[in-house]
């Protein structure tokens, strides 16, 4: 293998506009930058740049290296280092880099938080910590990379070239110094959990040309999930619709059922649940109040906020004390106010998801009297949102959640949240395709004793 050279080309999906006062910005996505005035020699650089990639000695003058150097440092270039003509590896950023450094004669590792995974051209290399994404080209790039993650290999690189990728991923922030990551501040992240917090957020700056938030990026691919889940069949069981005047005399006001709230994890089992209380609670919780259209899209309106109006989430009581119920999984049908049998009591992963939920729960011993599952309906919201769309059904669950706490004090009722969710047992009970409808959090209910 030769030695190395390098090119550089302008970010896909980057436009340039100038203002009337002859400053020129650069547009990607949602986020723009003046890069100052430019003369004639550097807009024709900067339009070659937006058309093919150009080595250095291409740009070899002036104006080509000042603008160089003011899009690398507004991270608007793609470097590619090639060798004899052919592409090892593409450093694609996704915010400004930070100041080229040297890496040192230390030992570098891979950063705990590095991940790779398959790219639309080869596999690419990235992290939450990092300011770009490294795009391999040349699998002896990624035999190389593998090294830095354990005991090194024999390299098929000469040494300049192992050094200029070496320098590269630690520039990246994808190679870090032999016990960096030992700190107790790098040590409380978990890979996936940070992972999640950076590819869900947007910063400052924004990741410059990734989708995010409301791009509605499937529209014109399949058409929107209808606001209504197809209905499971068999007999349903009618819920009692609440007296909204009588609630309005006997509730407590607001202010006492927040002081008020708490999680009860016991319930009173001589005195269970009626169907008239579980028809109330999920009534003033989860009905649909109404529904609109607009631009083909269903929303729909419940007692909770919901981004985008899209309200994701499906309601599945597991009964089993509950006056006037036959025990068994249901499916909370929010639009008819009845509930729809699912799966049979006996059913093992039914089973398996009342016991996840006693253990979630401090390991109680006794049988909670519903075990309310909650899903999404992912497409609901990923047919709209990029990026941040299951952070956005996370923050659903979290104010279904509220609402729930609020009816069942104002009832007098033993809510608890449950922090975590069995998508396995959900699918095997439900039959629901985990990719387009997987649990996402739990709830029990009971009476207080």
């Amino acid at each position: 293998m030769t030695e190395f050279g390098e090119h550089y080309a302008l970010r896909g999906g980057v436009s340039s506009v100038r203002s009337p006062d002859g400053k020129t910005s650069l547009l990607c996505d949602r986020y723009a930058e003046t890069i100052g005035v430019l003369d004639d020699a550097a807009l024709a650089i900067l339009a070659a740049l937006a058309e093919r990639p150009h080595t250095p000695e291409e740009l070899a003058s002036p104006e080509g290296e000042r603008l160089l150097r003011v899009l690398r440092d507004g991270g608007w270039l793609v470097l590619t280092v090639t060798s004899g003509g052919t592409d090892l590896y593409r450093m694609q950023p996704l915010r400004p880099p930070p100041v080229l450094g040297d890496p040192g004669d230390g030992e570098q590792r891979l950063s705990r938080f590095a991940v790779i995974r398959a790219g639309t051209d080869g596999m690419v290399v990235e992290s939450p910590v990092a300011w770009c994404d490294v795009e391999v080209r040349d699998p002896a790039v990624l035999a190389e990379i593998g090294g830095y993650a354990g005991k090194p290999g024999v390299s098929a690189f000469p040494d300049g070239l192992r050094a200029r990728l070496r320098r590269d991923l630690w520039w990246a922030g994808l190679l870090v110094d032999a016990g960096a990551e030992n700190d107790l501040r790098t040590r409380q992240w978990s890979p996936h959990e940070l992972w999640f917090h950076a590819r869900s957020k947007r910063d400052e700056r924004g990741q410059l040309g990734e989708g995010f938030a409301g791009t509605y990026w499937a529209k014109g691919i399949h058409d929107p999930l209808p606001a209504r889940p197809e209905p499971y069949p068999g007999p349903a069981v009618a819920l009692p619709e609440p007296d909204a005047e009588a609630m309005s005399r006997t509730d407590p006001g607001l202010t006492a059922v927040l002081a008020r709230r708490s999680s009860v994890r016991e319930h009173d089992d001589d005195h269970p649940l009626t169907v008239a209380q579980l028809g109330e609670f999920l009534h003033r919780c989860a009905r649909v109040q109404g529904t609109a259209e607009a631009d083909g899209v269903e929303h729909v309106r419940k007692p909770y906020p919901s981004g985008g109006a899209s309200h994701e989430l499906e309601v599945y009581p597991i009964v089993s004390t509950v006056d006037g119920v036959v025990p068994g999984m249901y499916h909370y049908d929010a639009f008819e106010h009845v509930l729809r049998p699912v799966a049979c009591p006996g059913v093992p992963a039914v089973r398996r998801l009342v016991r996840h939920a006693q253990q979630a729960a401090g390991g109680l011993i006794t049988v909670p009297q519903v075990v309310f599952v909650v899903s999404a309906r992912v497409g609901r919201v990923m047919w709209k949102y990029e990026r941040m769309a299951y952070a956005l059904t996370l923050k659903h669950v979290g104010v279904l959640y509220q609402t729930m706490y609020c009816v069942a004090t104002a009832m007098e009722l033993a809510p608890c949240a449950l922090g975590v969710a069995e998508p396995a047992a959900f699918a095997e009970a439900s039959g629901r395709d985990p990719l387009a409808e997987t649990a996402v959090g739990g709830f029990l209910l009971g009476t207080r004793r």
